[in-house]
């Protein structure tokens, strides 16, 4: 019997689905070459909804149909942080839709949808729901990627996506059918629940298989080789959230997989994965002219110091990792939403040396863009020190010294190339050819979302970190 409490547990994906069909239905009734604007605020008061619809749920902590869905502060902290991020999304696209000359009111919509999906990811406990919500969340950032329709990069990086997430979704589904063939069942707990009782070659096998179609959506190397193709194509806000929301959601799953049943031997291959994404992107960064390709590369770096968290398991692991997860996503998001200003009517300037000057040309620019980067690096006072410091503390508690110093020596790596954008931009003559058009409102308000979620991580992260905690123990209990 479904009662009313269980749908008070799936408010938030229930709020956005219904002002995702209102944004498909209000489209048809602006005119085709008028801007979507209107689409925008729709969507925006969708998420503020649903925000609101998260915080309702704080009362109602438990399981809904059928166990197929778990609703505690582990589900409730990654609501709110693919929430965030769906808003500083959709404040930034406002803008470049129109300098784009964009007239798809259907991508607030996919993006309303593509979050749905990423809610759903983080609170599902049966696996063939996190499969279908994978599938929402997946189909959506497929068709985001090619939104710029007259540019071949754009529909060739859409293209890529699906193929290789199709064939990466297939693993992960070949995972879940061994998984059940090992326990008889789908769901997390149960599943946990026999492993303890015997384990066997089958589940092994299966969480090896979900881990690829995981390391997929994460980005992490050996599973990575679509992230630049991809991000260079795709429109610079898309990129945002795909750097960001999805990887939230995988790495809530992937947390839920690796210890919320409890299976054992994938230490290795996470150990391994992590070693190889650190080096692997922060090696492919230096080299790099086109911003959106060293950030795809630097995002593939840091999805490797994530999965540092992992391999140290216990409590502390699995905090830091949600910590880091949300730090990431401040600085991440906040980062692209700069790049998708600067690069202009066709994205043309998103080079390095688009860059040169930008200290005096636009210095409110520069200034946020320079603190998102040194978080990103990990210099104190800013949120990513804290997470690395966070993450490479729980490595060494667990005795994990040879995969710190490696994650030490790939940040020390990867300050050369986060700092010569800077260089470029404080050091180098500027380009009048790249002109810095005036930041407006809305672009403003979610720059200032992302700046204060940075700096607060960096200054006072104790509250965080002690939600996160409760969070790791709601998710192993």
């Amino acid at each position: 019997m479904i009662s009313a409490v269980d749908y008070i547990r799936i408010l938030p994906e229930l709020v956005l689905s219904v002002f995702g069909i209102l944004v498909m239905i209000v489209d048809p009734l602006i005119p085709e070459q008028s801007p979507k604007r209107p689409l925008g605020m729709i969507a925006l008061v969708g998420v503020l909804a649903g925000l609101a619809a998260t915080a309702y749920q704080v009362g109602f902590y438990g399981d809904a149909f059928f166990h197929s869905v778990q609703v505690n502060t582990f589900s409730v902290f990654f609501h709110i942080v693919i929430l965030l991020i769906a808003l500083v999304v959709l404040l930034t696209s406002c803008e470049y839709l129109e300098v784009q000359k964009i007239r798809a009111g259907e991508y607030y919509g996919l993006i309303l949808f593509g979050t749905v999906g990423m809610m759903l990811m983080t609170s599902a406990v049966e696996l063939v729901l996190i499969f279908i919500a994978l599938e929402i969340s997946s189909i959506s950032t497929y068709i985001l990627a090619g939104m710029r329709r007259r540019v071949a990069e754009s529909s060739e990086s859409s293209l890529k996506y699906f193929l290789l997430g199709s064939f990466a979704t297939a693993f992960f589904l070949y995972g879940v059918a061994m998984v059940y063939g090992a326990t008889g069942s789908t769901n997390i707990y149960t599943i946990a629940h026999a492993l303890r009782t015997q384990q066997s070659t089958l589940a092994y096998l299966a969480v090896g298989l979900m881990f690829v179609g995981l390391g997929f959506k994460v980005a992490a190397a050996p599973f990575h080789v679509w992230t630049p193709d991809v991000y260079e194509g795709s429109p610079a806000p898309v990129v945002a959230l795909m750097s960001t929301g999805p990887k939230a959601a995988a790495f809530a799953v992937l947390l839920r997989v690796l210890f919320g049943t409890g299976a054992i031997g994938w230490f290795w291959i996470v150990w391994l994965a992590a070693i190889l994404s650190m080096t692997l992107g922060n090696i492919g960064a230096l080299v790099q002219q086109n911003v959106k390709r060293l950030l795809a590369y630097s995002s593939i770096a840091h999805a490797g110091y994530l999965l540092v968290a992992f391999a140290a398991g216990r409590e502390v692991g699995i905090s830091g990792a949600i910590f880091y997860t949300a730090t990431y996503a401040a600085m991440n998001v906040g980062a692209f939403a700069v790049v998708s200003h600067l690069s202009g009517e066709g994205e043309k300037y998103v080079t390095i040396d688009d860059y040169a000057g930008l200290g005096r040309r636009s210095p409110p620019l520069a200034g946020i863009l320079t603190i998102f980067l040194l978080s990103l690096i990990g210099i104190p006072a800013t949120g990513g020190f804290f997470a690395k410091f966070y993450v490479f503390s729980a490595a060494f508690q667990s005795g994990l010294t040879g995969l710190v110093i490696i994650g030490v020596i790939n940040s020390a790596i990867a300050a050369y190339y986060y700092l010569r954008i800077i260089v470029h931009m404080y050091m180098r003559d500027e380009r009048t050819e790249a002109p810095v058009a005036r930041i407006p409102a809305t672009l403003g308000i979610g720059l200032a979302i992302s700046l204060i979620a940075t700096i607060y991580l960096g200054v006072l992260p104790g509250r965080l970190l002690e939600y996160a905690l409760t969070s790791a123990r709601d998710l192993v209990k």
